[in-house]
């Protein structure tokens, strides 16, 4: 699409003819429009008549258009109802009946019996809070401002409705065998009643709240001795959200100006205890270090580049509405407490950024990229769409680059290129950039400090006298400063939290910071007072000296310098090196002349095998052994024309007196790890892949994968990877099988309303009987080329029966350009195999969606095949 304005090399941009005729023709409209409107009233007062008749027109023009307009809305509501039935019923339900997170996802588990656990200790957690908010929280308020000396809580009440989980989710397989990790979503609507006096004249209070978010419980490590658990660690991945009903003095916070203030400054007070990075840990053995429970290392780091964006909503408008402009787009992203802006670009919905931003991980799967568009504006900027991407997916794929649909807009989409760097010891893996990107990551933990100076005047009499004055030591007591540490790495500044009133300050946090060059950066500390922001002490630590270090890791006590003799603080300083992690192995989609090619020569392949075959079944017999190690070592990728000709080979150098026409072993083009020379090439691919079973077992299902003639390709073989166990091939019944493996029933169309491509599976029939009661089948389906776990469509599981009917409907947000040069990869599986380690497939299809009219729609039967097996056949 060609844009309506051009830019100059000064960055400005001038409209084009064709936008300034777009304009000037909105213009005519809308005067067209106006002397449409005003010229009725002017015929009426140029002809006399009662302006009674006027009245009587705007009332029926105003009926009429009223009308219409709720006549467009009942059509386009049953429309939508039709298109997305599901979808529609689920939402209203949502809305109106607040269902728990286990009713929508089947791996979160209904947990009433904590909840019962939760009502029945309700009391008792009221008291413990209630001495600790006066024990400790009291405490910490007075010391925190002078203003507030006098604070004290007169009154505090938990409430009688206990705090709920709406569900729990266990992960087991998914993380490592010491550690067990529970993910709970929390919601606290509480009547809790709680008062406090400022002082004798202003009394403040809370009067309910609401708190909803999910915490994360990870139970590590598992030991051998009672209590089992080594240490108990709570954080929220994400911020939660949080509604108070204030009183007293403080019901100005209930105001709109003031709430949110209120709300989110409560809200950065728990992300400095309980969100990302910060967690808090209850170790329940001795051994365990609270600075590794508190702040292990991090999982990895994203770089994510901000490409571009399009076809974007616009929200500038001209002249009443009636010309629409553009918007003027920035994105903000997230990552736990780690945010960032990219610059905004004025006046276009197609936007290039072209801006990379690095982000620490700390949970993956957990934590989420969260990107947010947003028109600039004088007042307010208007909401251009979001998106949010776990990234757990992008350190399983390792690298991404695709465009990400925005939500909450009608259209509208984003260019991201995403990378997952690993974390590494070894010094041989740096690699510095001059492009400004990181190289290395720093993690600081900061532990404590002692015997530190009060203030400058301190310091000063003490380098002067070498003692502390008299006076001091006779009649002052010896209070300690309010004293923070300020970390900077560069242009990098980041700040601790403030430790009140003592000499021997505890912070326990941690920091992270991403390093260009370990040569020349170094890391500064200084510790200052809060007051006086005067320096207490300082230190400096070369990252080269880090470097140098096997492990990398300093973790030890430190001389403070331009400080008292003997103050110190504690520090434990880690260095990684950040490297690139290859992505698992994926078989590429093979263009249709290069299937047809390869057919072709897999056809003519075994034309000539059995040629020989039947011209000397006696030296094809002797020779087998050597016919199946060349298999073996030439078919790395499960090439149909290899094993062909490798057989052909192998028969030929028994009997040399028959002639073959097949051509030497060759690896198949477009399947990895297979050299085009034909020697032996070591692959790694990722678990469930097809390719396990194919390189370790190069059988006769194998030499047959091409013999089908149906729609089935490679690409479906490909698509189905991820649902294939290792080593996996087909059960001998299936294999044996002689004739039609059933038949399915499909309507593909698409909804131009609602830009999305539907597909309807209605039933099956005359599917292959896995028992003598039938088959337990379902039906797989993936629009290619996105075959991962994300994009997967699937349906419930029909029990004992060979004739299924499953009435099922799945969408595909895809632009109507897109989906007619797309693919639709179908797949019936059998829920029940007769072993665990073979494939469940009983039937595929691969639906060609540009041979389709997908505008008007389709719905016929489809003959499902097997790939490679002879009894597979096209209707």
């Amino acid at each position: 699409m060609a844009s309506a304005a051009q830019t100059q090399p000064g960055g400005t941009e001038s409209l084009t003819p064709s936008a300034v005729n777009h304009i000037l023709m909105e213009f005519l409209i809308y005067f067209g429009r106006a002397v449409l409107v005003f010229y009725p009233v002017y015929l009426t007062g140029y002809l006399g008549l009662s302006i009674s008749w006027i009245l009587l027109c705007m009332l029926m023009f105003t009926w009429w258009q009223k009308n219409r307009r709720w006549k467009d809305v009942r059509i386009d509501s049953a429309i939508d109802l039709v298109d997305n039935e599901a979808h529609i019923i689920s939402s209203e339900l949502k809305n109106s009946l607040q269902m728990a997170s286990w009713v929508h996802f089947p791996d979160v588990e209904k947990v009433q019996w904590v909840n019962k656990v939760l009502e029945q200790a309700w009391p008792f957690v009221g008291m413990y809070m209630e001495k600790f908010l006066r024990e400790n929280i009291q405490k910490t308020v007075r010391l925190s401002n002078s203003a507030l000396k006098m604070f004290t809580f007169t009154k505090i009440h938990f409430g009688h409705r206990p705090l709920r989980i709406t569900g729990m989710r266990a992960y087991t397989h998914e993380v490592d065998q010491r550690e067990v990790v529970l993910d709970m979503n929390i919601n606290y609507d509480s009547d809790v009643d709680i008062d406090a006096d400022v002082n004798s004249a202003i009394k403040v209070g809370i009067k309910g709240l609401k708190f909803q978010g999910m915490l994360r419980v990870i139970l590590e490590p598992l030991i051998s001795q009672a209590p089992l658990v080594g240490g108990v660690t709570l954080f929220f991945i994400r911020r939660p959200t949080l509604q108070i009903n204030w009183t007293g003095m403080t019901n100005l916070l209930d105001s709109p100006a003031f709430s949110s203030l209120s709300e989110d400054t409560i809200l950065d007070i728990i992300a400095s205890l309980m969100v990302l990075p910060n967690r808090m840990c209850f170790p329940l053995i001795d051994q365990l270090k609270v600075d590794q429970m508190r702040f292990p290392l991090p999982r990895g780091v994203v770089r994510v580049h901000v490409l571009e964006a399009r076809d974007l909503v616009a929200k500038d408008t001209y002249m009443m509405g009636m010309v629409k402009g553009k918007s003027d787009p920035y994105v903000k992203l997230r990552v736990g407490d780690r945010r960032f802006k990219t610059k905004t670009i004025k006046e276009n919905l197609h936007p290039k950024w072209n801006e990379v931003y690095e982000f620490v991980v700390h949970e993956a799967p957990g934590q989420e990229l969260e990107m947010e568009l947003f028109d600039e504006d004088r007042d307010k900027d208007d909401f251009l769409g979001s998106y949010n991407l776990d990234l757990g997916e992008v350190k399983r794929e390792k690298e991404m680059d695709q465009w990400f649909p925005l939500e909450g807009v009608p259209h509208g989409e984003i260019h991201l290129k995403l990378r997952w760097l690993a974390l590494s010891t070894e010094p041989s893996l740096l690699n510095e950039s001059n492009s400004g990107l990181s190289c290395a990551m720093l993690a600081v933990y900061l532990d404590n400090a002692s015997n530190l100076p009060k203030d400058q005047k301190e310091l000063t009499v003490h380098h002067k006298h070498g003692k502390h004055s008299k006076e001091e030591r006779l009649t002052k007591k010896n209070v300690g400063p309010n004293s923070y540490v300020e970390f900077t790495l560069d242009k990098d500044v980041q700040k601790s939290k403030v430790a009140y009133l003592s000499k021997n300050p505890v912070w326990e946090q941690g920091f992270n910071f991403f390093v260009q060059n370990i040569k020349t950066q170094q890391l500064t500390l200084q510790v200052k007072d809060q007051e006086k922001k005067s320096v207490l002490g300082s230190l400096n630590i070369p990252l080269l000296r880090l470097f140098n270090i096997s492990t990398m890791c300093l973790d030890q006590n430190f001389l403070l310098e331009r400080s008292g003799p003997n103050s110190q603080i504690k520090l434990k300083v880690t260095l990684r090196i950040l490297t690139k992690e290859r992505p698992p192995p994926k078989i590429p989609v093979t263009s249709p002349p290069k299937v047809k090619q390869q057919n072709q020569q897999v056809k003519a392949g075994e034309n000539s095998a059995k040629a020989t075959t039947t011209a000397s079944t006696a030296a094809a017999t002797a020779a087998s052994s050597t016919a199946a190690a060349t298999a073996a070592s030439t078919a790395t990728a499960a090439s149909a024309a290899t094993a062909a000709s490798a057989a052909t080979a192998a028969s030929t150098a028994a009997a040399a007196s028959i002639p073959s026409n097949g051509d030497p072993a060759a690896s198949s083009p477009g399947l990895p790890g297979a050299p085009l020379d034909g020697t032996k090439k070591t692959a790694s691919p990722r678990r469930n892949s097809l390719l396990v079973s194919e390189i370790s077992k190069p059988s006769n299902l194998n030499m047959r994968r091409y013999d089908s003639h149906s729609l089935l390709s490679d690409n479906s073989i490909t698509s189905s990877r991820f649902d294939l166990t290792d080593g996996a091939s087909f059960p001998q019944a299936i294999r044996d099988h002689q004739g039609s493996f059933g038949e399915i029933n499909l309507t593909v169309r698409y909804a131009a309303m609602r830009n999305k491509l539907m597909v309807l599976v209605h039933s099956c029939r005359n599917l292959f009987p896995c028992s003598d009661s039938g088959t337990d089948s379902y039906v797989r389906i993936y629009l290619l080329p996105d075959n991962s776990w994300r994009h997967r469509k699937k349906t419930h599981v029909k029990k004992k029966t060979v004739k299924p009917v499953f009435e099922e409907k799945f969408e595909f947000d895809v632009p109507l350009e897109e989906a007619q040069n797309r693919q639709l990869d179908v797949s019936v599986k059998n829920d029940k195999m007769f072993r665990k380690r073979e494939r469940t497939d009983i039937g595929m299809l691969l639906l060609d969606l540009s041979q389709i009219d997908i505008v008007k729609g389709t719905s016929d039967w489809f003959e499902l095949t097997i790939p490679g097996l002879s009894g597979s056949t096209r209707k």
